[in-house]
C-alpha cells in the first residue's frame, strides 16, 4: 500500500462516501434488495459512531479525499479478562482498493485503537467462503479454532 492512504476515525461529513461502502459490505453478505437492512438500522449504526456513550467505533481508509474502506469495531466486557475485549465487526474495502494493503491498514488501525484502550485482544469472524479476505487474515491473526453457533429470532 502506498503511504498516501490515511486511516482515521469516520467524520460526520463522510456519510455520503461511507454509505456506498456500508451497502457494499452488506450486499457481500447477502443483505441487499429484499433482504437489505432496514434503513433505521443503518441510521442508528451511523449515529452510534458519534455517541460517546456507545462502545461502537468506525475507522475509514482515505486517499485524496476519497474513502476506500471502512471498519467498525466495538469494545465489550469478558469473563476471562478485566480489560475490554475488541471485536472487529465489519471490514470492507472498495473493489479497486482490494489486495493493495487497505484492509491490512484498517486492521492495524483497529489494533492500534485496541492497544490504546488497554484491550489484550482483537477478534473477528468471516464467512468460510470469504477466501480472499482469509488470505489476509491468516497473515495478521491466528485462527483459534472456535466454531460459532447462533439462534436468530
Amino acid at each position: 500500500m502506498s503511504d498516501d492512504v490515511t486511516i482515521r476515525f469516520v467524520a460526520r461529513q463522510d456519510y455520503a462516501q461511507w454509505l456506498p461502502l456500508w451497502d457494499g459490505y452488506n450486499a457481500f453478505y447477502g443483505r441487499s434488495g429484499p433482504t437489505a437492512l432496514a434503513p433505521e438500522i443503518t441510521a442508528v449504526t451511523w449515529q452510534r459512531f458519534f455517541d460517546a456513550y456507545e462502545p461502537v467505533h468506525a475507522l475509514v481508509a482515505e486517499r485524496d479525499g476519497r474513502l476506500l474502506g471502512l471498519t467498525h469495531y466495538l469494545f465489550h466486557r469478558s469473563t476471562t479478562a478485566i480489560e475490554p475485549t475488541c471485536y472487529l465487526q465489519d471490514l470492507f474495502t472498495d473493489a479497486a482498493a482490494r489486495v493493495k494493503g487497505v484492509g491490512r491498514a484498517l486492521i492495524n488501525g483497529v489494533y492500534a485503537q485496541a492497544k490504546l484502550a488497554g484491550s489484550p485482544r482483537v477478534y473477528w469472524q468471516t464467512h468460510e467462503t470469504n477466501h480472499t479476505a482469509m488470505q489476509l487474515y491468516d497473515k495478521v491473526a491466528e485462527k483459534p479454532g472456535f466454531v460459532i453457533y447462533r439462534q436468530v429470532f
